[in-house]
Order: C-alpha cells, then sequence, then structure tokens
C-alpha cells in the first residue's frame, strides 16, 4: 500500500454532531486563551513601564509590582501552552515519524495526541494537590496580601484546557482522512503549516 494513501474519512463522524461541538469547543477556549494571553502580557507590559517610571522619574517603585509579574507570568505560561497545543507549535521530534507510512503516521498522530493528553490529565491532577497543600499554609503575598495559592489556579486551568486540545486534534484525527498536528493545523513542514 502506497505510504501517501489516504482513506475516506467515516461519513458519520466527519460532519456530524461530535465534529460541530468539539469545534464550538475549541473556539470558545481559542477565544479565552486569546483574551488571557492578550491582557495577561498588556498589564504586564504595563506594569513593568508603570515601575520603572515610578522608580526613574519619582525616585519610588511599586510595591507590588513583582508580584503582579510573577502572577502574569504564571497566566501566560499556563495559558501559553493550551494556545501552542491548539496552534501545533509545541517542539516534537519527528525524525522517525517523518520516515513511517501515512497510516503509522496517523495511528501515531492519534495515540501521541491521546497520551499527551493523558499527561496533561495527570499534571492537572498533581498541580491541584499542590494548591490544596499551598493552600492549607494560610502563606499570602507580602504586597499585595492575596492568599499565595491564588498565583497557580491558573496552572490546573492550564493543564486541563491543553489536554481538551490534545484530546479534540485526536478526535479530528479520528473523523478526518488528513493528520492533524492540532484541530485547524494540518500536518507539514512548509514555512507554515496549513490552517484550515
Amino acid at each position: 500500500m502506497d505510504k501517501d494513501h489516504h482513506p475516506a474519512p467515516n461519513p458519520a463522524l466527519s460532519n456530524g454532531v461530535v465534529s460541530t461541538i468539539a469545534a464550538r469547543i475549541d473556539f470558545f477556549i481559542g477565544c479565552f486563551e486569546s483574551f488571557v494571553l492578550a491582557t495577561a502580557v498588556l498589564l504586564m507590559a504595563a506594569n513593568t513601564i508603570a515601575n520603572v517610571i515610578g522608580r526613574f522619574v519619582f525616585h519610588s517603585s511599586l510595591f507590588f509590582s513583582e508580584e503582579v509579574n510573577r502572577i502574569l507570568i504564571v497566566m501566560i505560561t499556563f495559558a501559553g501552552i493550551g494556545y501552542a497545543a491548539r496552534h501545533g507549535r509545541h517542539i516534537r521530534m519527528s525524525a522517525i515519524y517523518d520516515a513511517l507510512g501515512w497510516r503509522v503516521r496517523k495511528v501515531m498522530m492519534i495515540f501521541i495526541t491521546l497520551f499527551s493528553a493523558l499527561i496533561m490529565l495527570v499534571l492537572c491532577y498533581f498541580s491541584i494537590q499542590y494548591i490544596s497543600k499551598v493552600a492549607t499554609s494560610g502563606r499570602i503575598l507580602p504586597a499585595l496580601q492575596i492568599p499565595v495559592y491564588w498565583i497557580y489556579l491558573w496552572v490546573p486551568v492550564g493543564f486541563f484546557i491543553t489536554a481538551v486540545q490534545y484530546l479534540l486534534t485526536a478526535l479530528k484525527n479520528l473523523t478526518q482522512k488528513d493528520i492533524y498536528l492540532s484541530v485547524s493545523v494540518l500536518e507539514g513542514y512548509e514555512d507554515s503549516e496549513t490552517e484550515v
């Protein structure tokens, strides 16, 4: 069998209710991620600029600036992992994968996305356990006077959203004839992967 043979998708799954629901979930998660990332980056820039102006013009820094940026870095990092999964931009080692035939690559992509989703869910579980321990410690941030565990609330959210992205990608690969790196990105090595 030719390694580039593409079997027809299962018509019961490819354009049905499952695909519509998956597309809506993907759309809403995408809007949420974009909003969180854009807002956090803008707030971090504004906070840093205000702190620099305060330090050099008024000779007084914002007392909460470092803590706010710490919160925003965690937010950007863990919202960003879902965003990268959505756009198929996570680092991948694909020398062996690329040498395989189409059917094996398709099966591997489904396995990889399902396994990645499982790992993200396990990390989500452990991050919730960690946050519970930090919450019971009663520690608060010195400048903002908010509980330390609030900083880490984005960690399980990011892991969960990333798991959902990988599950949606596995579903897309199960129901479509092409191989997808994410719900909207076809496999390929051109300057930019094909967005659908």
